[in-house]
């Protein structure tokens, strides 16, 4: 009886111990699916974050970066190769079109866009955005990945990569879960992307009503009883707090929770029993042994946070051993993490160092390019000066027999001329160093000088008395020469240019007969080295450059441009739209003084043919002229006679033109003697350093008549 009594209490209270651990083991077995949920979610997040980075870094090709379709499919298509679980790449446009996929060959025709939910989606917020599972024209199951990337002139494209759902089978099969265990990946709208059991036969399709109905009611995430579409029940834990809006779903049977409670209960029921005769013998046993490896494991718990490596002592226990096994699989975990960020760390460096090397590289070759054009500049116009200085020469003299051949050599040395400043301004341009000296311009008498300057063209001139911008009369001035150069090389025989302006804008029109432009030119006429077809003979010659220049020098200007044309043989129209600012106050005209004839000069350049041709047109404008080859005969000439103006080459072979005009101003000390640097040197810091060493004046080969007219002008 006193056992009975004895035994009575225990058995209650050990049956409520039961139900208590079940019901604890029922909230364990909850939170356990709710975990596991949760960090499958983030690993799934991490595998599409894995090919959000690929892409991206497809996105920074420079095949992109200069919109060179044709090799970015190609480097599209060997990373495609390096990743088994994708079918492959798609590249869009901003509007959505396909431009190529690399399931097909380059060039096919592209089908419609698959999942345009998604893509829409990106357009819309410039994220990377995990579509929704869907079968291809092929029939095989994928899901796209889509990211934005940037090409050449900020152009927008939509990179996509179609990925089969075997990655996040392989995913799922990595857990340690019970075999009974339904695990299922689903998609933002719910699809089925992977599962544990019958994936093949269930992609892509939706989920259980009860499994909607439990979602609907939990929230983005929670646990509850659903059944599967095969009708089996499940205790399910979901969530679905992925960054891509993803659900990952946890199942196991319910039956067998329920099972192993009342199992509980029975082997309770015969063990207390049992356990009460062996209890005595066997109490201070199992506490001992318990105790022991508990503190073992505490020991190991610790060690597993301080980094030491782990030392578990063996136990028949089960509870002991899994415990261990995830102490265990935690330590390997915790390695293989340090590993994958020293080589992320590692990796980060390398990109570093290679970054810097590769900045410093391009610095170089920026360096070497500016050189390597403003030399290309000088040794370009050197030559171009005696045949300009022998033309001017021949023009002066104007003998009838020649004034044909004059004007073919004038309008080809012309070009020539041209070409050279385009080739110097757009390299100005693609560098950032083109600068405006801005101020209030007429621009209706820049027009009329520029259409006068041309008379040879058949122009019709449309312009107000005045109309006043904000800008660099030199540099818009260049605009029209070069709207007016490409009407003529393409054809015009009747250019139209019209000025006019509304409350705020000043409208420029120059429009042509010529051979128009297909819309696909008009697209790029205004891109460096973009001309229309041409045959070999290439009759309009030029290098592309002159839009190029145009709208750079508009955009400076606070202005656009644009062109138009109806098609081939249709002409074509360009328009320049420009602020309109306020007319100045005008100021009272400044009284010119006649140039007084028979000065004194000395001209100084070792190349022979350019000092003969400017002494002789010097002479011919009734001036004096002594010619010097070198630093040092210009100086024993000065020290002979003094001129009045000296003008002097820069790159002289025994000193160079700054530091003979330094020697110059030392020698003679004279503010009076005006010293004029003529060089093929044209850039703005080679301005800037003629002034700084003292020169009053920096012309640029080759010079013209009213160059050498403003060189020998008076002193004011």
């Amino acid at each position: 009886m006193l056992t009975a009594i004895g035994l009575l209490p225990l058995a209650l209270l050990g049956a409520w111990n039961i139900h208590a651990a079940g019901e604890y083991k029922e909230r364990e077995q909850e939170r356990w699916m709710l975990d596991l949920a949760r960090a499958l979610s983030s690993a799934v997040d991490a595998e599409l974050d894995s090919a959000v980075t690929v892409l991206n870094s497809l996105g920074g090709a420079s095949s992109l970066q200069t919109n060179d379709l044709a090799a970015f499919y190609r480097t599209a298509s060997r990373l495609v190769a390096t990743q088994p679980d994708w079918l492959g790449v798609i590249l869009t446009d901003d509007s959505g079109k396909i431009l190529f996929r690399t399931m097909d060959d380059y060039g096919t025709p592209a089908q419609g866009v698959v999942d345009q939910r998604s893509l829409q989606q990106l357009l819309a917020s410039g994220k990377p955005v995990a579509g929704s599972i869907t079968r291809g024209p092929r029939g095989r199951a994928a899901f796209p990945v889509r990211v934005a990337v940037t090409g050449a002139n900020d152009r927008r494209y939509t990179l996509t990569a179609v990925i089969l759902p075997d990655r996040m089978v392989r995913l799922i099969a990595r857990q340690q879960v019970p075999g009974s265990a339904v695990i299922a990946v689903r998609d933002s709208t719910r699809l089925l992307v992977a599962r544990s059991q019958n994936q093949e036969r269930k992609v892509g399709g939706e989920p259980s009503p009860s499994m909607i109905a439990l979602m609907q009611r939990a929230g983005p995430e929670g646990f509850g009883n659903a059944i599967t579409t095969e009708g089996m029940p499940l205790a399910t834990g979901y969530t679905t707090r992925s960054r891509y809006g993803w659900a990952v779903i946890v199942g196991q049977p319910a039956d067998g929770l329920r099972a192993a409670a009342f199992e509980r209960m029975g082997v309770f029921g015969v063990g207390i029993v049992l356990s009460l005769l062996a209890c005595i013998a066997a109490a201070s046993l199992l506490s001992n042994r318990l105790v022991a490896t508990i503190k073992s494991l505490q020991q190991d718990a610790a060690a597993l946070g301080s980094g030491a490596p782990l030392a578990l002592a063996p136990s028949a226990i089960t509870e002991i051993q899994q415990i261990g096994h995830a102490l265990e699989q935690a330590e390997r975990q915790r390695t293989a993490q340090e590993i994958e960020r020293a080589q992320l760390l590692d990796s980060l460096n390398r990109a570093l160092s290679s970054h810097q090397t590769a900045l410093a590289e391009a610095r170089q070759a920026g360096r070497a390019k500016d050189e390597f054009l403003a030399v290309l500049g000088h040794e370009l116009r050197n030559p171009l000066s005696p045949i300009v200085t022998s033309l001017d020469l021949l023009d002066l003299r104007d003998e009838p027999s020649s004034r044909k051949e004059r004007r073919v050599m004038r309008r080809q040395v012309n070009h020539l001329r041209r070409l050279v400043d385009d080739l110097l301004d757009v390299s100005r341009i693609t560098s950032g160093k083109l600068e405006l000296e801005k101020r209030a311009v007429n621009l209706a008498d820049v027009v009329r000088h520029a259409v006068a300057a041309l008379p040879g063209q058949p122009i019709t001139l449309n312009t107000p008395d005045a109309v006043w911008v904000q800008g660099d009369d030199s540099r818009l001035a260049q605009v029209i020469n070069n709207l007016l150069s490409n009407a003529e090389r393409f054809g015009s025989s009747a250019t139209e240019v019209t000025l006019d302006a509304d409350a705020s804008q000043v409208r420029l029109t120059v429009s042509d007969n010529g051979i128009g432009m297909s819309e696909d030119l008009i697209a790029r006429v205004f891109e460096p080295f973009q001309q229309a077809p041409q045959s070999l003979a290439r009759r309009s010659g030029g290098l592309g450059l002159g839009l190029a220049i145009v709208r750079k020098i508009v955009d400076l200007h606070g202005g656009h441009v644009c062109a138009r044309s109806a098609g081939a043989g249709a002409g074509s129209q360009f328009e320049v739209v420009l602020p309109l600012c306020a007319a100045p106050v005008e100021e009272a005209p400044l009284t010119t003084l006649d140039q007084p004839a028979g000065m004194q000069l000395l001209l100084v350049d070792d190349n022979v043919d350019a000092a003969l041709a400017g002494a002789a047109l010097l002479e011919l404008l009734g001036h004096e002229v002594r010619i010097a080859h070198t630093a040092a005969e210009a100086l024993d000439q000065i020290r002979r006679k003094r001129p009045q103006v000296a003008i002097l080459d820069i790159g002289l072979p025994d000193m160079d033109g700054y530091a003979l005009a330094g020697a110059i101003r030392a020698e003679t000390g004279d503010a009076a003697l005006r010293l004029v640097a003529l060089t093929g040197y044209g850039q703005k810091e080679d301005v800037a350093r003629a002034y700084d060493a003292r020169f009053d004046l920096h012309l640029t080969k080759p010079a013209t008549v009213a160059d050498l007219q403003r060189a020998t002008a008076p002193l004011s």
